[in-house]
């Protein structure tokens, strides 16, 4: 045992046997270490420690300067810092996150040496005058005369308010991208979480593991703190596996983003997916799926394909499929994982550039649809109720709010009633309230001038709505008056129309009325019972047109 050791070891065993019998005047009594505790070995975010007298300057191990790697003595540290002297005393210790390139300094009779990574560090204070000294002289057992001491309340971190998103970052967990890398990848994530300015009103960040099977390893609302998620990230184990990235964006679109999970209401949903080679399956399908629940996917790819490997990629166009936009800004390329810092300003710069994130649009958001709901004789009071059952099952899936989507509602026979217009309400709730409400009229049929009732005064006071407009007819008979005028002329205000026909309605009425392709947009069904199968095949028809228009 080396001799510098003994007076070490000594000291340490003397304070903890003292240790019951100090009472702290001020701050937590610190923890006694030796000469060679490293900054690893504190688990703590902040601690305060007691480093001994007589340690060797020659055998300290000390690598960085002011941020040290948490491979350095904690002690050592502190003296090249000249926080103590060789005769030792209380330092406070403050966990940091890993870095790149930690300096070689001489100072205060200690070389430190150079590193180029390593994944945690540590600064260190002076500690409290008022705690226990390295003589280990107990302090004074007098209270204080306050009373109870009062806790401090951690502040919190508003973080940067002009890049509010709601981020999940979708890592590479699987064999094709190995332990090394992987843990490579890890440390550009925090490089990118710690410039974003994590905060109570900034950006919140998430984090999701694609291997064999997706993991979410924390959620948006799990920390709120760039140091917090830092440390998440650090714990992150490597999983393994094939790179099912297609599964894990499905999987992040549908569950990560909830209400429940932290998600907020108007904030930007983000997914950015590191992608080491190319993806073990199909990526576009969820690509679509992440654009229809209004999610922004960027794809960071490192390493692609070499030409030999090509015959390995499913789809050589994995990228621009899965990508928000195939406009070039939600795609983002490294050669590898090392030298990566000079990437991190500007894909943070692209997180955070907000009126580019365009998928945040979805057709459940974004939509303005009435409904034309035949009241003519023919259809009787409970085919009616049918019918509403019909109209309501396809508005409650739509996100109906002020800022998002919108229902109005039009009841014809020959005459037309307006049951409610898209300013009306609000609230999905008071919108399905009313619609089971709506009276039943009775009478003939007149569809054509019913559209252009509805075209006129319905659609007519929200023409500068940046939103999409739907026209849904639902009807039971042939219209005693022309429906291809009125039809036409919606289609070029700009309204998709989706004609829906039950018993005796004609086909040739419906797809006049329908828009194209006529297949896709009427629809037709002998009784009223089997209106139900219609609303998946509505709400699809609807999201796929507004995302055509988005194109």
């Amino acid at each position: 045992m080396p001799s510098s050791w003994i007076p070490a070891l000594c000291l340490g065993a003397w304070l903890l046997l003292l240790l019951p019998r100090l009472v702290r005047a001020e701050g937590a009594v610190p923890i006694p270490v030796t000469c060679f505790t490293r900054g690893l070995d504190i688990r703590k975010e902040k601690a305060d420690v007691l480093c001994p007298g007589g340690c060797s300057l020659e055998e300290f191990s000390v690598f960085g300067n002011i941020v040290y790697a948490s491979v350095s003595s904690i002690c050592g540290a502190a003296v090249h810092r000249g926080v103590i002297g060789t005769s030792g005393g209380p330092v406070r210790v403050y966990s940091l996150p890993g870095r790149e390139n930690y300096s070689s300094v001489d100072a205060n009779g200690i070389q430190s040496q150079m590193l180029s990574r390593w994944s945690a560090s540590f600064a260190v204070t002076k500690g409290k005058s008022s705690t226990q000294e390295a003589t280990g002289r107990a302090v004074s057992t007098a209270h204080p005369p306050s009373g109870k001491r009062l806790k401090k309340t951690p502040e919190k971190k508003t973080g940067n308010k002009d890049c509010k998103a709601d981020i999940a970052f979708l890592i590479d967990g699987s064999f094709n991208i190995g332990q090394r890398r992987f843990n490579l990848q890890k440390n550009f994530v925090g490089k990118v979480a710690l410039m974003l300015g994590i905060g109570t009103e900034g950006p919140h960040v998430g984090l999701v593991q694609a291997s064999e099977h997706p993991k979410i390893e924390f959620y948006l609302k799990n920390f709120t703190s760039a140091k917090d998620v830092l440390f998440a990230i650090k714990e992150v184990g490597f999983r393994g596996g094939n790179s099912n990235t297609g599964k894990a964006l499905k999987h992040t679109a549908q569950k990560f983003f909830t209400a429940d999970t932290g998600v907020r209401k108007g904030i930007p949903k983000v997914v950015v997916v590191f992608i080491d080679g190319w993806p073990s399956d199909d990526i576009e399908e969820a690509g679509i799926v992440a654009r229809e629940f209004g999610v922004n996917v960027f794809i960071v790819s490192v390493a692609k394909p070499i030409p030999e490997e090509l015959g390995m990629v499913q789809d050589v166009a994995f990228v621009d499929k899965a990508v928000c936009r195939n406009n070039g800004f939600f795609s983002y390329h490294m050669p590898n994982w090392f030298g990566t810092t000079k990437y991190v300003k500007p894909l943070v710069q692209k997180l955070c550039t907000h009126e580019q994130m365009m998928c945040s649009k979805t057709c459940y958001n974004s939509v303005n649809i009435a409904f034309l709901i035949d009241g003519s004789s023919s259809v009787g009071d409970s085919n009616f109720r049918l019918m509403l059952e019909f109209v309501s099952n396809i508005a409650k899936t739509f996100e109906i709010s002020d800022i998002g989507a919108k229902i109005a509602a039009v009841q014809f026979t020959y005459d037309q009633r307006t049951e409610f217009s898209f300013t009306d309400y609000n609230t999905k709730e008071n919108v399905l309230a009313v619609l089971a409400n709506i009276r039943y009229m009775s009478g003939g049929t007149a569809t054509g001038d019913a559209i252009a009732f509805t075209v006129r005064n319905v659609f007519g006071p929200i023409r500068d709505s940046p939103n999409k407009n739907f026209l849904v007819i639902v009807t039971d008979g042939q219209s005693y008056d022309d429906v291809r005028g009125p039809a036409a002329a919606a289609h070029d205000a700009g309204i998709t129309i989706f004609s829906v026909g039950v018993a005796w309605a004609p086909l040739d009425d419906l797809k006049d009325m329908a828009s194209k392709p006529k297949e896709s947009h009427a629809f037709f069904t002998r009784e009223f019972t089997g209106l139900e199968p219609i609303v998946s095949d509505v709400i699809r028809g609807i999201c796929r047109d507004f995302l055509e228009s988005q194109q």
